[in-house]
């Protein structure tokens, strides 16, 4: 009997979590718990990490868990390898669900750098007014260039801030152009930097940037172990045995 662990955290994780419980599939979702109010999913939710391989393995094997969906976001990379780890010593199939990279176009002013740390090392020495759009784990890395004014868009609200010239907005997506236009022309933002996550929900800010001729420094998505991927919902039902539901 198939058994389902989806891991969660983006919108076409939602987006499954909706189809498998439409088709009636015994599915659990997991969240990584990094926000105070995720979206409720239709599925049994169990909220916080593992503890690790070893962790996730018990849980495997005493969940009875037959398939993995890795459908968490594309630099949640420890999860990832966790659950690549996890499944090859249980014998659990593993697939993943995951957006395809954002592709620069002719008008696109983008620098590609391997981690935050290059992200760093890329912004201008002058001051510059950066749209820090990286979420909110690795602020304290960009304390190191504090001649910038950060203006960053998070979910919930950060508390003490660790840089000395920062704006936050408190936001959760999928945002617009029109919206990031306006958020960018208010703020006088010269610099973005962004991770490369894909998909349409945090794209806006890339488009609004072109229109405004903006630089942008973009982050790679981390390296990953190999592993099976599909790029849509409906490719990851089919893998599971559902091909004819019509959903």
């Amino acid at each position: 009997m198939t058994r389902i662990l989806l891991l969660g955290g983006t919108t076409e994780a939602s987006r499954l979590a909706r189809m498998l419980a439409d088709t009636g599939m015994d599915a659990v979702f997991s969240y990584a718990g990094r926000t105070d109010a995720p979206v409720a999913q239709p599925l049994p939710t169990r909220i916080g990490g593992f503890g690790g391989v070893e962790g996730l393995v018990r849980f495997l094997r005493s969940e009875g868990i037959t398939h993995v969906v890795d459908a968490t976001h594309p630099f949640a990379a420890e999860m990832s390898r966790n659950a690549s780890a996890a499944c090859r010593e249980t014998g659990v199939a593993l697939a993943a669900l995951e957006r395809a990279p954002w592709v620069a176009g002719a008008a696109d002013r983008w620098t590609h750098v391997p981690d935050i740390a290059g992200a760093v090392a890329a912004l201008p020495d002058i001051p510059a007014r950066v749209f820090l759009a990286i979420g909110k784990l690795h602020l304290a890395a960009f304390g190191t260039r504090p001649q910038h004014h950060y203006l960053l868009r998070l979910v919930d609200p950060p508390g003490a801030l660790p840089l000395p010239d920062a704006h936050a907005v408190i936001a959760r997506g999928p945002f617009d152009l029109a919206g990031d236009l306006a958020l960018l022309r208010d703020h006088r933002i010269s610099h973005i930097v962004a991770k490369n996550a894909g998909g349409q929900g945090a794209r806006a800010k890339l488009d609004a940037a072109r229109e405004l001729a903006l630089p942008v420094i973009l982050i790679d998505r981390p390296a990953l172990p190999e592993r099976l991927i599909f790029e849509d919902p409906d490719a990851v039902l089919r893998w599971l045995g559902h091909a004819d539901l019509g959903v």
